[in-house]
């Protein structure tokens, strides 16, 4: 074949240095073009991390056995020699900034999976965003610049992972320099300044936060393939909202970032919620801001205590295993009377009072009593159905939002109970049976006491004597700009503290996992939104994607037109050409739709990639299966 001149930028020539010219043939490899551009710049280093990098197919030439002619490179192509590992900035929840040298040539998982094991989670980056910078007063700056930490080995089992030292995982106890970065990633931040949540850009509308969305990087591609140059910054956000195996003693540092993504979530009004819930929110911080000062339990413990905490955690799944052998064997029925409602849209709830009947994984309701011994008015099959609170204690509200899969959607139905033991036990009920588990279940008993301390949180102790307040305390820092407008600080701190005494007990993992739990039972916990426009239809709409459903919602009004949940989801497909996602369910119930403000391809990884997190088990341990990951979520790329 005749020879040819190919032109070749190197990076270790400067930016000023002309492209280099080799003559190549046609046949020639990617590995021999490379050999022939070390040798020509006569630079003695090591050159293992080198690859090329062609500018106008925006790809990396990383199949060095494949040659020139297959990989349709011409004369007139523009390549670029350059490391694959380049200096790159991550901004974390918690506003600290970690510098470290990421690859830019792998996929964006790949890329990120070593990182994101230092808090045991997925995590995307979401570029372009307004970052959650926490300013700190008489506080040292977080290090800007933090070497690349060893990742911690995959865990099998509770008990092959419980390895600590010094009062850390033992992977952060190599050097001083990870046990400084173990300390500023698992404790909590110093509650933000009102002016600096004020500043802070606020989503006003749905619409708002499916722009938002559109923002998340591609997982399957290359962070160079997607516009991120040496020394960018990326913010890393826990993007899938299912939190896998989460255990507090191993896992400060996801912990302690989870609780910093939900504070910020609660402040900037990302998530709804009643005002109540806010105070609560409000104590809760400011425990846990006092609980970080006086239990400084991150490099306190000894070697024995670590021991003693091994022992503990071994002979507590020990005592669990042989629990699971010995479960009751009755079928106990419930009996109660309970109002119900199915609601339409544009119309108030109106309730009826029925005689319900709760049995294994299901309620049937009669008209009266006396006639619960024929037959039920309706059957409801609770498993597999969404089960929600919608609970106000100071006003005696103690609603339960089912939503139950049909062959349509989803079917919208509310109990109204009177009273907080009926709630308490009713609503552990529901969750037990939407889960296909009955009352007869081990568990029965610790979810109904889980339920009343909820509940007792959200009491306020009437004239009862309130904590004096601390001069620390800026109940502003503490509470969203809708009510640091609507009340002044002196009574915001008193709102606070009155809830304060319902939390005051609770240690700092338990009150860090509280903080978690009721934002997990907010409403619209966990919705990522899109504006889509359904086939069929002449407007666009909105599609929320939640961690087991699909929503439809009608953009004018905010409705929740229809519901659809993954368990009944049989295949999806995306048409790459036109960019239409199209989703087949049980009962051929068909969607299609092409997405507005996002590219389906962002659809797309949400779906499998809840339906990837549904498939992990604590039996396989924490070691991801990249190629099923890949698959879910690949797309065309996949293939």
């Amino acid at each position: 074949m005749a020879d040819w001149d190919l032109s070749v930028t190197v990076e270790e020539l400067g930016s000023e240095a002309p492209a280099l010219s080799i003559s190549v043939t046609s046949d020639l490899h990617i590995g021999g073009v490379i050999l022939k551009l070390v040798e020509k710049t006569q630079i003695k280093r090591d050159w293992s991390d080198h690859a090329l990098w062609w500018e106008q197919k925006q790809q990396w030439l990383l199949r060095t056995s494949w040659t020139l002619e297959k990989c349709e490179i011409h004369a007139d192509a523009s390549l670029v020699f350059m490391p694959q590992h380049k200096p790159l900035r991550l901004g974390l929840p918690n506003g600290a900034t970690v510098r470290l040298q990421a690859c830019f040539s792998g996929p964006v998982f790949r890329t990120l999976l070593g990182i994101c094991r230092i808090l045991s989670e997925i995590i995307n980056a979401l570029r372009g965003a307004v970052p959650h910078t926490v300013a700190l007063r008489n506080q040292p700056p977080y290090p800007r610049e933090i070497n690349p930490l060893t990742p911690p080995p995959p865990r099998v089992s509770p008990v092959s992972q419980a390895c600590l030292y010094n009062g850390m995982p033992a992977h952060f106890a190599d050097s001083p320099q990870t046990e400084a970065v173990y300390r500023m990633l698992s404790v909590p931040q110093p509650a933000p300044a009102p002016e600096l949540i004020s500043k802070q850009y606020r989503a006003a509308s749905v619409v708002d936060k499916a722009h938002i969305n559109s923002r998340w990087l591609d997982s399957s591609r290359s962070l160079l393939q997607q516009g991120v140059q040496e020394n960018g910054r990326l913010w890393l956000r826990f993007k899938y909202s299912t939190f896998y195996n989460l255990e507090p003693l191993y896992d400060a540092v996801r912990l302690a970032q989870l609780y910093e993504q939900a504070r910020w979530a609660v402040l900037l009004e990302d998530v709804d919620c009643t005002e109540e819930e806010m105070m609560l929110f409000g104590a809760l911080q400011y425990h846990i801001s006092k609980r970080s000062l006086s239990e400084p339990q991150t490099v306190t413990s000894n070697a024995a205590m670590d021991d003693l905490e091994t022992a503990l955690l071994s002979l507590e799944v020990k005592l669990d295993g042989d629990s699971n052998t010995t479960l009751c064997s009755m079928k106990p029925t419930g009996f109660d009377l309970c109002r119900t409602s199915r609601p339409k849209r544009l119309t108030l709830k109106g309730y009826k009072q029925y005689w319900f009947k709760f049995q294994d994984t299901g309620i049937s309701y009669f008209k009266s009593k006396e006639e619960s011994v024929g037959e039920p008015i309706q059957q409801i099959h609770l498993k597999g159905c969404e089960v929600a609170p919608d609970v106000n204690v100071a006003g005696q509200k103690f609603l339960i939002r089912l939503l139950i899969p049909a062959p349509e959607g989803m079917t919208e139905v509310y109990l109204r109970c009177e009273n907080e033991e009926q709630y308490a036990h009713w609503m552990a009920a529901c969750r037990l049976a939407s889960t296909g588990r009955s009352l007869a279940d081990s568990s029965f008993q610790s979810e109904i006491q889980s339920i009343r301390s909820f509940l007792a949180m959200q009491k306020t102790h009437g004239n009862s004597s309130v904590p004096a307040a601390d001069d620390a305390i800026n109940p502003h820092s503490l509470v969203s700009p809708r009510y640091q407008k609507k009340y002044k600080a002196k009574q915001l701190t008193q709102r606070i503290l009155e809830a304060y005494q319902n939390v005051a007990q609770l240690s700092w993992n338990d009150a860090l996992l509280r903080f978690l739990q009721i934002w997990q039972a907010l409403p619209d916990f966990g919705l990522s939104y899109v504006v889509v426009r359904f086939k069929g239809s002449r407007k666009d709409e909105v599609l929320g994607i939640a961690p087991n459903r699909l929503i439809r919602i009608d953009l004018g009004v905010g409705d929740v037109v229809r519901t659809w949940r993954y368990n009944n989801m049989r295949q999806w497909n995306v048409n790459w050409d036109i960019r239409q996602v199209a989703i087949e369910f049980d009962g051929n119930v068909n969607i299609a739709f092409s997405c507005v403000t996002a590219d389906c391809k962002i659809v797309h990884e949400f779906i499998g990639g809840y339906i990837f997190m549904s498939t992990r088990t604590k039996e396989q341990g924490d070691a991801l299966n990249q190629e099923l990951f890949h698959k879910l979520t690949g797309g065309h790329e996949a293939l």
